[in-house]
């Protein structure tokens, strides 16, 4: 148990340092213009934007008490995945999840809202998103694709 707990500690560490060094570029790069465009692409914009919600904008309307919601979610979530022993399996993943949430949740503390600068619109315009986004999606993906291939595993030692 001791060295997942130390792959985690390392992944949610190096995840959160890379994002908020990423999020400095990037808020360097505009020099505090709230909405601007830094780069343009046929199917990425690299813009900044201070997200005040959580995904799409969504529960803005909490204003400053969505970052304590947020707070007390995530340290409750990693409570349970560590009383749960998920660590064993998901020690890299929920480094992904856990480093990704804090950096947003950082950002949430010391910024006008979090700090996103991706902007995709590549055959539709989606949000835009951050590094930390995208390494809680990629968490959520292994952990999925993890499960899906130990339980064909199972399936296929029961037959």
């Amino acid at each position: 148990m001791g060295r997942n707990i130390t792959i985690f500690l390392f992944i949610a560490i190096g995840t959160f340092i890379i994002d908020h060094n990423i999020k400095l570029w990037a808020m360097d790069i505009v020099d505090g213009i709230e909405y601007s465009m830094i780069m343009e692409g046929s199917c990425i914009n690299l813009e900044l934007y201070y997200n005040k919600g959580v995904a799409f904008s969504m529960l803005s309307f909490l204003g400053d008490n969505l970052k304590w919601v947020q707070l007390v979610l995530v340290i409750s979530v990693l409570f349970y995945v560590l009383y749960e022993g998920y660590f064993k399996q998901h020690a890299i993943a929920l480094g992904l999840i856990v480093g990704g949430a804090f950096g947003n949740i950082y950002d949430r503390f010391t910024q006008e809202g979090v700090v996103d600068y991706i902007a995709w619109h590549c055959g539709f315009d989606f949000a835009i998103f951050n590094y930390a986004d995208v390494m809680i999606d990629l968490g959520v993906a292994i952990i999925l694709l993890q499960t899906f291939l130990k339980s064909r595993q199972e399936k296929k030692t029961e037959d």
